[in-house]
């Protein structure tokens, strides 16, 4: 594993062994220690994606650099071929990078430094998927079989375009839910649409998304207040969840739009336990390319 780019260069068993040992890094075994340097190249927005990178890297011996995107040669007109391949020449060993663009990492790929996706446009946030794997094992100790529902708005989600394919893969019964306008039929190649109320009275886990109106044209914009009361996890709608169902959320969260804020830390909730496992899974999968870079 030279890169870490999308959910469909992985095969199942590399899947099932990053969640093994992201597991026992949760449990407590011993760290490995590496030399080299890991440069964090983040064109978007992120608190939970870029700080538990940062934590993977520092847990892991690496030596971390942030690449500040405000202050940097990209405001001169650089491209981002130029700006990895400058890392490269610095003697970084993998380039942890977000961007806007869904397929930036096509043009890197000719490069020897390695690069993790860390979340590129609509397109795919595998290490955000595997975390979100690693959460349902940890829950359930397995995925096939369970039933899974993707609620919001799903058209502009790169975490949901990145579940869908793993989970179908896993062997899980994928749901959609939410707004009709955030849509696609070409999602019932992974799953089958169900209406909100009807899905949560079976699944065992219900994954909501974040209204991501940075991504939205005008027309497609959704009053807070609408969205919450239509398609939110109310109160009244987390009583008719089954008693072992757990919820989740990628974060950041909008609370009292796609989830109330009193159930962000409810009991069946597990999105802080996400974030959690988002240090041991991007250690995981650090280690992997670290390993075969030696």
């Amino acid at each position: 594993m030279k890169n870490f780019l999308s959910v469909d260069d992985l095969e199942i068993e590399t899947v099932a062994n990053l969640i093994t040992q992201a597991i026992k890094f949760k449990e407590g075994s011993e760290l490995p220690k590496f030399c080299g340097t890991v440069v964090n190249m983040f064109f978007e927005n992120s608190t939970r994606t870029k700080h538990s990178f940062e934590m993977a890297e520092h847990k892991l011996g690496l030596h971390t650099m942030n690449f500040d995107v405000s202050t940097s040669s990209v405001n001169k007109g650089e491209s981002l071929y130029d700006s990895v391949l400058t890392m490269q020449a610095l003697g970084a060993d993998v380039a942890v990078i977000r961007h806007g663009d869904n397929d930036f990492y096509e043009t890197l790929k000719p490069l020897n430094i390695s690069i993790v996706n860390a979340g590129s446009g609509c397109g795919s946030h595998p290490s955000q998927s595997l975390l979100d794997m690693m959460t349902i094992v940890d829950e359930f100790k397995t995925i096939v079989g369970l039933k899974v529902v993707i609620v919001g708005d799903i058209r502009h989600s790169r975490v949901a375009m990145s579940n869908m394919k793993l989970l179908k893969r896993m062997g899980a019964q994928v749901y959609f839910s939410g707004p009709e306008k955030f849509f696609d039929e070409s999602y019932l190649d992974f799953g089958e649409y169900i209406e909100l109320d009807d899905a949560l009275k079976i699944v065992d886990v219900v994954m909501l998304l974040r209204i991501q109106l940075e991504r939205h044209e005008d027309a497609m914009k959704t009053t807070q207040e609408t969205y919450h009361e239509l398609y939110g996890l109310t109160e009244k709608r987390y009583e008719s969840l089954l008693d072992h169902a757990i919820i989740m959320h990628p974060a950041p969260v909008n609370r009292d739009v796609e989830i109330s804020g009193c159930l962000v830390e409810s009991k069946q909730s597990r999105i802080v336990e996400q974030m959690t496992n988002g240090v041991y899974m991007r250690m995981a999968i650090l280690e992997k390319i670290m390993e075969e870079k030696k």
